[in-house]
């Protein structure tokens, strides 16, 4: 039952970094252990926003794994929330927030709570949890610099 939360600002707008993580097809390009992603289906929403199920590949090692998602993508509110549909774990909850700050840059609210099936994968896991989630973290700030230059605003 790995949990994850964290809150990070960036110097990026909340739209620039809503297009970075919304760009679930691009994640092999600079997402660790992100091997493949095939988008199963796009369906846009009455009232704005797309839902995406999309299937991710993630090796690690001797390990390969892949799951389904539904990705429901919120522009006009800059929120992804992420939902598990199949695969090897028992459940999956994840979401994005991003929230303007006053001085142009973006806090980015980051949440991801997940339980594999396999005790043996779980117990895995739990061992390089917290260091995995960090890389993650970082890679997508890395991307961001990569894609955006050094921001506009201070990260505080």
């Amino acid at each position: 039952m790995p949990t994850h939360t964290e809150k990070r600002r960036v110097p990026y707008t909340p739209e620039q970094m809503y297009d970075l993580v919304s760009s679930i097809e691009r994640y092999p390009e600079f997402l660790p252990w992100t091997s493949a992603v095939r988008i199963r289906s796009r369906a846009v929403r009455t009232g704005g926003g797309e839902t995406v199920d999309a299937d991710m590949v993630i090796s690690f090692k001797v390990f390969r794994e892949k799951f389904g998602s539904r990705v429901d993508l919120r522009p006009d509110e800059q929120k992804i929330d992420v939902a598990y549909l199949d695969g090897p774990f028992k459940y999956l909850n994840n979401h994005w927030y991003f929230i303007e700050n006053d001085d142009g840059s973006t806090t980015i609210d980051f949440f991801v709570d997940f339980e594999f099936k396999s005790r043996i994968l779980q117990s895995l896991i739990g061992v390089v949890f917290n260091e995995a989630m960090q890389r993650i973290v970082r890679a997508f700030e890395a991307r961001a610099e990569a894609l955006y230059g050094s921001g506009s605003a201070a990260p505080a």
